[in-house]
């Protein structure tokens, strides 16, 4: 019987952020350098987030302006071969999670939080996009 103790817990917790930090950074490095985006397009990773057994990572990018973003994320998946290579080639572990990209929609969420509390506190102001 395997028992896990809290410390057990911490500990493998603490891995977990040190790798999707890891993760997170490498990502970003390898996409502003191997994958050809156009000068007016902004790509954030934004978030990383492995899977407690390590196989599989999402992650999470913020694409500005944001009438690009599909044609973006189209792009990096076409993309996520060449950059798996590379990050296999950065990272020094076993195995190496497989990537995949989705969109982190916070900021458009945020944006329309906004909006509506702008038009609670002023009422004049023109109505938000409700879709």
């Amino acid at each position: 019987m395997l028992y896990v103790t809290r410390y057990t817990l911490h500990t493998m917790n603490l891995r977990l952020k040190k790798i999707n930090e890891l993760i997170k950074q490498e990502v970003g490095n390898i996409i502003a350098r191997e994958v050809d985006l156009s000068k007016e397009i902004l790509v954030t990773v934004t978030k990383a987030d492995v899977s407690p057994d390590l196989r599989y990572a999402d992650i999470l990018i913020s694409v500005l302006p944001v009438e690009k973003k599909i044609s973006t994320i189209k792009l990096l998946n076409k993309s996520v071969y060449r950059i798996q290579q590379e990050l296999n080639k950065k990272l020094v572990m076993k195995p190496v999670p497989r990537i995949r990209f989705k969109l982190d929609t916070t900021g458009e969420y945020v944006s329309r939080i906004d909006e509506l509390i702008e038009k609670i506190h002023n009422p004049q102001s023109p109505k938000p996009n409700l879709s």
